[in-house]
């Protein structure tokens, strides 16, 4: 896998799938799907950040089991139906010229929830079910109780995790991202906030990895070799250094992956430890994807209030990170990557449109002659 610094919009490849630049759509939960089957919302969601010219789009959470489901409306991969769906988008994204990638997910303690927009009286009767977590705590007080998990079910818990990975390379995926980050189940076994097991999956850092690092082999060997796997990490807990995960064990965990067969680790933060203590603003999760990256000897991803192409290109110049995701800037701006190759200027002068579908490309080229023709009359001497 390459690790080399490049500029914001030059390829790169992790194992046999090329990127055509670095940037990424974030995983963004929709709440729109039915029984985990998505639907035309989604593909023009996921098909017109391909359109826009970003690298890889990711799709987001997706469940590998109906338990799994944050709230009812999201995706699903825990049948052989939901698949027809997804490969619908893939083959959507992959005529625009991205790759399409899927986030594998299990929420866990969080499980059975609202879409943000709906009140429990828009809960449909399906929208509730027992949820199952690291232990019988609930995420938060007020939220429903989950059961805990047994050691003797996580065997299972892996068949669900490989299923879900064997259905994404049907679907045509060309990468697939492990959630573990936010509160999830696999982050909920990895935090010593909520991971209070006095078996082998918890107490220490190497209790409460065993079975996320459990889940990344079931995955692995599910997933073809040629094909990259992602991990979604939260590098810190919510709560001040010290209190939860921790950089350190951050990068102990990456390492940890790597000789496993990650292929990169996306740097998020939060999940546990009550109101999130750390100073946001522009790219406030980026110093940890840096730290993951130079520390661990694995690719990153940085994402959090990444929005201007000179602030992006930096990150990957810099060595900061190899790819660089953004989430709300890309459903304000689904062409981002436009704007952003021309405020750079790394493109082919012989085909600057060439991020965009043919069908745009003649429309906007023609537009650019005659923006240039308008210029240089506007020179002195020109024609007026």
């Amino acid at each position: 896998m390459s690790r080399t610094q490049g500029r914001l919009f030059d390829e790169f490849t992790l194992r046999g799938v090329t990127l055509r630049n670095r940037i990424v759509v974030s995983p963004m939960c929709q709440y729109s799907a039915t029984d985990g089957l998505a639907n035309d919302h989604h593909l023009v969601h996921l098909g017109r950040f391909a359109m826009g010219g970003f690298g890889l789009v990711m799709a987001e959470a997706t469940a590998v089991a109906d338990e799994g489901r944050l709230t009812y409306g999201d995706l699903g991969l825990w049948r052989d139906d939901q698949i027809g769906p997804l490969r619908r988008i893939a083959d959507c994204v992959h005529d625009a010229g991205a790759c399409f990638g899927i986030q594998l997910a299990h929420a866990g303690p969080k499980a059975a929830t609202l879409p943000p927009w709906a009140s429990e009286a828009d809960r449909p009767a399906a929208g509730r079910w027992d949820i199952r977590s690291v232990t019988d705590a609930p995420y938060l007080d007020g939220w429903q109780r989950p059961v805990s998990l047994r050691s003797e079910e996580l065997p299972a818990q892996l068949h669900l995790w490989g299923a879900a990975a064997e259905r994404a390379h049907r679907a045509g995926a060309d990468a697939i991202e492990l959630h573990m980050a936010h509160g999830y189940l696999l982050h909920s076994f990895l935090s010593p906030l909520s991971n209070t097991r006095d078996d082998a999956y918890g107490g220490s850092l190497e209790g409460r990895m065993r079975f996320p690092l459990q889940v990344v082999e079931a995955v692995r060997a599910a997933w073809p070799d040629t094909r990259p796997l992602l991990v979604r990490v939260a590098a810190v807990d919510n709560g001040a250094d010290g209190i939860g995960i921790g950089i350190e064990q951050t990068v102990e965990f990456a390492r940890r992956l790597r000789q496993l067969g990650v292929d990169a680790v996306d740097c998020s933060s939060g999940g546990y430890g009550g109101a999130y203590t750390h100073v946001m603003g522009p790219g406030y999760q980026v110093a940890w994807a840096s730290e993951v990256r130079a520390r661990a000897g694995v690719p990153t991803v940085a994402v959090g209030l990444v929005t201007e192409p000179a602030q992006a290109d930096a990150i990957v110049r810099d060595g900061h990170a190899d790819l660089v995701a953004l989430g709300r800037q890309a459903l304000a701006e689904p062409s981002w990557p436009i704007r952003a190759r021309e405020e750079l200027g790394q493109y082919d002068a012989a085909d600057r449109f060439d991020l965009l579908p043919l069908q745009s490309r003649s429309w906007l080229a023609k537009r650019q002659r005659q923006l240039d023709r308008l210029a240089r009359d506007a020179r002195p001497g020109g024609t007026r």
